[in-house]
């Protein structure tokens, strides 16, 4: 076993109420495919939990689950994936399990197992342990539970344990944990309602692991500069709601774990079944405006010490247009770039994105778009706009946040509906300054919107490819529309000529992207 792949996780259970708690909790960590092994002496619960536990994956606190001590094994229908419940006290040896179809029912299945060190050589070392064990100087029905995560189930159990410290130190304990979304990185939301109707979100970001070396001994993601744990959300979130506006406030923190406690600011957003709702998405574009009239410091004055913003360099900006290349051409266009074409997309787009570097920056949030906006209509003014994820925050080109906006990557964006707030954002900003430069900021819209739309072709092909989610392969004849559109601008004409050249498709299907 790998060092540093197991965890472990003391629980005193005072009552049969603290084992059904405790049941509650190893609901939450197991799933398909999982084995879960139950140890300890006779009469210490090992039947009492799994029945528990079965009858919480069923959600039928009245399901009969008769100890397997004579069935051997017992197999019933989880509302997300079936449940094996076995009892290895009476088998000779782990050849038997063979002979019970022990392979073909544990497919797929959570599988509890009463026993298990009966046949420890056959067990897989990816599991959850739980020993328990008699606690009679506690009274006759105390208890104590030794949980232990061992292979990749080791860093799944030592996350449980934080956030059930976290949860204690806030008095959410009790709180019912219900599963809101993930998100095409490694974070994951639950919603959070205790029985008096308090709500909080909980955010699930661990730390980044490094991918491997790309470019200087750097991975692709301190190139690229993003997050590598929670420190920038939640310095950002406080200089956000410092300046006035919406982010949601922080409960809780466990920094090391990836765990922060948020406020709920619901789930209106600002977009509705026909698409974007122009007031809201002007509400939207107006809070960039007053968000770029003003400098801003890459220091953010936070604790435990400052934090620095990173700048959005030449390297982050060229290595993710790089995406289209690598992900997109080869698996969606089917197109092998010979190492030249390749070489000179990059030196193009080098080129381009040098006066985007030289311009003053201002905060840029990255992901200033439709699924990370809220509506909060109880809130006045720019306050109104409820501001998500922005960890990946970097000191850039104002005109990257406006075309995130208003090229909206997951909702088609009308051309008219685009010009009109576009128009909008630049009225805002020349009121603010009569010097703002209104043609060399629309130079930069079509140039950050076509880094931005080239980025997110390679994204979306790699979240097909590598991360199996091809959800959002939906989304790209939208994001060819946006792309060819900016191709149009003079100021790109040379990655234009590179486009027709080596991938011709995107430009062929933007009247499809429009439509969507």
């Amino acid at each position: 076993m790998a060092e540093g792949t197991m965890a472990r996780w003391e629980i005193e259970l005072p009552d049969e109420d603290a084992t059904a708690a405790l049941a509650r909790r190893v609901k939450t960590l197991v799933r398909a495919g999982d084995l879960v092994t139950l140890s300890g002496d006779l009469g210490a619960g090992k039947t009492t939990l799994a029945r528990a536990l079965i009858r919480l994956l069923a959600d039928d606190p009245e399901l009969e689950v008769p100890s397997p001590t004579f069935t051997l094994m017992q197999i019933y229908d989880g509302t997300q994936f079936p449940i094996v419940h076995a009892d290895l006290y009476r088998i000779k040896s782990a050849g038997e399990l063979a002979e019970l179809g022990w392979d073909e029912a544990a497919d797929g299945a959570l599988v509890l197992v009463e026993w298990a060190e009966r046949a420890s050589d056959e067990l897989p070392e990816d599991r959850l342990d739980i020993a328990l064990r008699l606690d009679p100087a506690r009274g006759d029905s105390s208890r104590a539970a030794v949980l232990t995560g061992s292979g990749s189930f080791g860093p799944r159990l030592a996350l449980a344990k934080a956030l059930d410290a976290l949860l204690e130190s806030v008095g959410w304990t009790d709180a019912r944990r219900s599963f809101m979304q993930g998100d095409a990185s490694t974070r994951a939301y639950e919603r959070l309602e205790m029985p008096d109707g308090r709500r909080t979100i909980l955010m699930i970001s661990p730390r980044r692991a490094d991918g491997p070396p790309v470019r200087f001994g750097k991975p692709y993601s301190a190139i690229a500069r993003l997050a590598e744990d929670v420190t920038p959300f939640i310095a950002v979130d406080r200089a956000l709601i410092t300046q006035g506006f919406s982010a949601p406030d922080i409960y809780a923190v466990d920094r090391e774990a990836g765990l922060v406690l948020l406020e709920d600011l619901g789930g209106e957003t600002i977009v509705d079944a026909d698409g974007p709702i122009p007031d809201r998405y002007a509400a939207a574009t107006a809070v960039l405006a007053a968000m770029h009239a003003a400098p801003r410091s890459d220091i953010i004055d936070d604790e435990p010490e400052p934090y620095a913003i990173p700048p959005y360099d030449i390297d982050a900006l060229s290595i993710e247009v790089e995406l289209l290349v690598d992900w997109y051409a080869p698996h969606i266009a089917r197109v092998s770039l010979s190492s030249g074409a390749r070489a000179t997309f990059v030196s193009l787009w080098r080129e381009v994105l040098a006066e985007i570097v030289e311009a003053p920056p201002t905060w840029t949030l990255r992901d200033y778009h439709s699924p990370n906006l809220l509506w909060l209509e109880q809130r006045d003014g720019l306050r109104k706009v409820g501001i998500l994820d922005f960890q990946d925050c970097v000191m850039g080109h104002p005109a990257y946040d406006v075309a995130s906006l208003l090229q909206d990557a997951r909702v088609t964006v009308p051309d008219r509906l685009e010009m009109r707030l576009l128009g909008d954002y630049l009225r805002l900003r020349r009121e603010n300054d009569p010097g703002f430069d209104i043609a060399a900021f629309a130079r930069a819209y079509a140039i950050m919107g076509a880094q931005r739309a080239t980025k997110i072709l390679g994204i979306f092909a790699r979240l097909d490819k590598r991360d199996r989610k091809p959800q959002y392969l939906a989304h790209l004849p939208r994001i060819r529309h946006y792309l060819a559109k900016d191709l149009a601008h003079p100021a790109l004409a040379p990655i234009r000529d590179w486009v027709e050249t080596n991938l011709p498709d995107l430009l062929i299907a933007q009247d499809r992207g429009a439509a969507s």
